[in-house]
């Protein structure tokens, strides 16, 4: 595949971004519907996506593969958490002026809404499963050192890590696990199926209008910007390329650890800094510079660590 190819398998998760920033400005989604409208796709239609995506899948009938890929979610976002942590520190950030927000930041990339379409074009439903169970590692690693992380305190917000998303692959993988997923057809699974179809588009959609919010609310700074840059799109992933080369994970994952690698930053961290005392006036920052640079690293990374990786 040439750079122009896997541009075009991805180019259209950016339109949606474009698509909905460009609705927002013209007035067409208001910003008073944000939260009902997120609300149900991550309470109803993304549950009910992943739920369709696991029910029958091969890739995640062993109990290797699930252990691997929560094990690998949750380990590379930690990793990316101290990488990020000793970039900040040669940044001269300071603890209470942006160097926990800059290291939960920059430290995860965006694992839901925009790595979905991409796994499920390059390489199908079955990479898509373990995306999930890779994603669910990745949720507790958010939700307990990211939250210690920023918030300098101990204590970890269990509730919050019981969601929609993270229950539907438990109940998912369990139905794999006893056999009893086969038993889930008919209208049922359509309906599923339905639900689940409209949720990345509809959440992508959504966050192109919450970004174009963000843009210009703060004065950007270099520090931010290319520091963000430069641990989330280039050294960060060729850390999670090396695993991906060196370590004996599944070739599913192997897959889905590669287009990780190419995501930017997640915006999880921007309502992690605005819950528990930090800058989300960086976090934003490095959302965005990530986000528009990923538009012309992601097809490189991708083609690179396929070849590098012998996908």
């Amino acid at each position: 595949m040439s750079a122009l190819e896997v541009l075009k398998q991805v180019f259209p998760v950016y339109l949606l971004i474009i698509g909905g920033a460009v609705a927002r400005k013209a007035g067409l989604v208001k910003r008073g519907n944000d939260d009902a409208v997120l609300q149900l796709v991550f309470h109803v239609m993304y549950p009910c996506f992943i739920l369709d995506k696991i029910l029958g899948a091969e890739s995640v009938r062993s109990f290797g593969t699930v252990a691997w890929g929560l094990g690998t979610g949750f380990g590379l976002t930690v990793g990316g958490f101290t990488l990020a942590w000793l970039a900040a520190g040669v940044l001269r950030y300071q603890r209470g002026h942006g160097k926990r927000t800059f290291a939960v930041t920059a430290g995860v990339q965006n694992f839901g809404y925009t790595a979905i379409p991409v796994v499920e074009s390059l390489w199908g439903t079955g990479a898509l499963a373990v995306l999930f169970v890779h994603n669910l590692g990745v949720e507790l690693a958010v939700w307990s050192v990211g939250v210690m992380l920023m918030s300098g305190d101990k204590s970890i917000p269990w509730r919050r890590v019981i969601n929609g998303p993270t229950v539907s692959v438990l109940l998912g993988l369990t139905l794999v696990g006893l056999g009893w997923d086969r038993r889930v057809t008919g209208p049922p699974r359509e309906a599923m199926h339905w639900l689940g179809a409209g949720a990345f588009p509809l959440a992508i959609f959504v966050t192109g209008a919450l970004m174009i919010d963000l843009i210009g609310t703060e004065r950007p700074t270099l520090k931010a910007s290319l520091g963000g840059v430069a641990m989330r799109l280039a050294l960060i992933p060729l850390v999670m390329l090396a695993v991906a080369k060196w370590l004996p994970m599944p070739v599913a994952l192997k897959q889905v650890v590669m287009v990780q690698a190419s995501m930017p930053a997640a915006m999880t961290p921007i309502l992690l800094a605005k819950l528990y005392g930090g800058r989300p006036a960086v976090a934003v920052e490095i959302v965005v510079a990530t986000t528009v640079a990923s538009l012309v690293t992601l097809p490189f990374v991708l083609l690179w660590g396929r070849a590098w990786l012998g996908l």
